[in-house]
């Protein structure tokens, strides 16, 4: 039952969950256009086949980053590995608004595939806040509230994008550093 777990969600599961949503929102509000923004509206479009590379090294850079870092999670605090991550997510749409070329985009694609380099500690780590007798279904919820929040992120982001992509990009920097921030000041690990 949703309801009933929620009230056994601790504060700092809660405060990683709302700084996730956060960083989310960052993540969802541009996601759609980012392709309109590379292939369209850049003072140097790129073509298909370009934009296809640009996918490969944002997926190679996130496959290269992910084992290595997990790795390292474990051996050490998972606070830093998650806010350095939020950061990652938080700087993509303000990198990718002055990438105008084809070069540009190499640099911020590498970028976004970092955004990769905290998750499976995130992931450990809302395992670690979870309550011993209901750690699959905490999880579960946790997913099922960040989900469904992140959901209306991008129906907002057509609204911003509409005004101008400067205004889409903007704003999702905007919530990826609300999340960043919350989660720095205020986020916690089990047991502490």
């Amino acid at each position: 039952n949703p309801f009933k777990l929620i009230g056994q969600m601790s504060s700092h599961l809660r405060g990683l969950l709302v700084s996730d949503i956060l960083v989310r929102f960052c993540e969802q509000i541009p996601y759609a256009f980012v392709v309109v923004w590379c292939m369209k509206t850049i003072e140097a479009p790129v073509t298909a086949l370009q934009f296809g590379v640009l996918t490969s090294i944002e997926m190679a850079t996130a496959v290269l980053v992910y084992i290595p870092v997990a790795y390292l999670a474990d051996r050490s605090a998972k606070k830093p590995f998650v806010v350095t991550t939020f950061v990652f997510f938080t700087l993509f749409p303000l990198f990718l608004l002055y990438c105008r070329s084809f070069e540009w985009l190499v640099a911020a694609f590498f970028l976004r595939g970092l955004k990769e380099f905290g998750e499976p500690t995130r992931k450990a780590l809302i395992m670690e806040l979870a309550p011993d007798h209901c750690k699959a279904a905490m999880f579960g919820l946790y997913y099922l509230i960040r989900d469904a929040f992140v959901s209306v992120a991008a129906l907002g982001g057509a609204f911003l994008w509409q005004i101008s992509p400067e205004t889409n990009f903007l704003a999702a920097f905007g919530f990826g550093v609300l999340g960043t921030m919350g989660y720095l000041w205020y986020g916690r690990e089990a047991g502490h």
